[in-house]
């Protein structure tokens, strides 16, 4: 089959790139023809809330990339359709996150969809997590464009059926992300990003926006460290802000925690990674909101259990006292405790190990060209 991804790659930077290309590979093992159609233009760069929107690794040798959709300019959008629609792919592939993307990725997909060829979507979100008053005219129009959805929670699926009644939607739970190659020894891992190896370390990863809670957390670590078994605790907190940092910081002097929170807020490079879950005992995920989460499929493929908050769909990947625990805020301290407690931690990490099969890429692959 030969198919044609839309969506974010190389150069760009994140998890969704990396999951393309990812999947994408899958695809070639399986025997089909992949090429990627990716961005010439993915965000302004007044738009964008980080420090930069590009990765300063090698590009891919083994992937056709191309930049070619301008997300902001419509002439593009007619280019980039004419172009797939003579290349006359089998399956036109899209990934969509965003509301903002919608008006670009719909609108190739509509033009694409009208020449009858197939378009199926991979939607990490239909309902952002920050709201804004423009979000269902712009959803509602991107979700008319798919002739099929893939979706990696049950909410994601529940919210598509908000916009659509018909159109069908696979399940497929997130793959692994195993690009971060193996795990390191604690003791070397440590070395590496400059932690203590005596000390242990609870870990909160990834982009920091408003929604995923790190003030909740901040709370919870106040009240671990007030008990007697937050001695030797460390709560480290690895990643770029996109939300205001000075409430954080104000925060975190206010409950008395500065001394135990290592702060490396910054983007975490890929070969970075192994060392931040290798040290830890835990990642903790507070969010307040959810879907699925690539920072629990990164967990998984490290064996680190996970400490995570009832929403989205969070609860059905993270089996409770199984790969970790499903706790409200108010339970994430005890939660916590109970991860630093050895004994508990190993019987975790053994569940873990059984768990992770789940998460395949090829059963992602299958639901994407077979609709299954």
């Amino acid at each position: 089959m030969k198919i044609i991804f839309l969506g974010t790659a190389y150069p760009y930077r994140g998890g969704i790139a990396s999951f393309n290309e990812m999947l994408a590979r899958q695809m070639i093992r399986d025997g089909h023809s992949v090429e990627i159609i990716t961005f010439t233009v993915q965000y302004p760069s007044f738009l964008f809330p980080g420090k930069t929107q590009y990765s300063i690794s090698p590009a891919p040798d083994d992937l056709i990339i191309e930049r070619r959709l301008n997300s902001v300019g419509p002439w593009s959008w007619v280019a980039t359709a004419r172009e797939i629609k003579r290349r006359r792919p089998d399956m036109l592939f899209v990934r969509y996150w965003s509301p903002y993307l919608a008006p670009a990725l719909g609108s190739v997909c509509r033009m694409v969809k009208a020449s009858g060829i197939p378009v199926v979507a991979l939607a990490d979100n239909i309902l952002p997590h920050e709201r804004h008053f423009y979000d269902d005219v712009l959803t509602r129009y991107f979700v008319g464009s798919a002739d099929r959805f893939v979706c990696m929670s049950r909410q994601v699926e529940s919210e598509i059926r908000m916009f659509d009644k018909k159109t069908p939607v696979v399940f497929a739970p997130h793959p692994l992300y195993s690009n971060y190659g193996a795990p390191v020894d604690r003791t070397e891992a440590c070395r590496r990003i400059g932690l203590d190896p005596s000390k242990r370390y609870a870990l909160f990863f990834g982009l920091i926006r408003d929604y995923k809670g790190l003030d909740l957390l901040l709370h919870a670590w106040a009240r671990l460290k007030a008990s007697p078994a937050g001695d030797d605790k460390m709560l480290v907190v690895a990643g770029e802000f996109y939300a205001d940092k000075a409430p954080y910081m104000e925060l975190m002097e206010s409950l008395g925690i500065g001394d135990s929170v290592i702060l490396h807020d910054r983007f975490i490079p890929d070969d970075t990674v192994a060392a931040y879950f290798s040290a830890s005992d835990m990642v903790v995920q507070p969010y307040k909101t959810a879907t699925q989460s690539g920072v629990t499929q990164i967990a998984y493929h490290f064996g680190l259990p996970m400490v995570v908050t009832p929403v989205g769909g969070l609860p059905e990947i993270v089996p409770d006292d199984v790969a970790g625990y499903v706790v409200t805020p108010d339970g994430l301290d005890d939660a916590m405790q109970r991860c630093f407690d050895e004994e508990n931690n190993r019987r975790l990490r053994g569940n873990i190990a059984t768990e992770r099969s789940k998460f395949s890429w090829e059963r992602m692959a299958e639901a994407v060209i077979k609709g299954v």
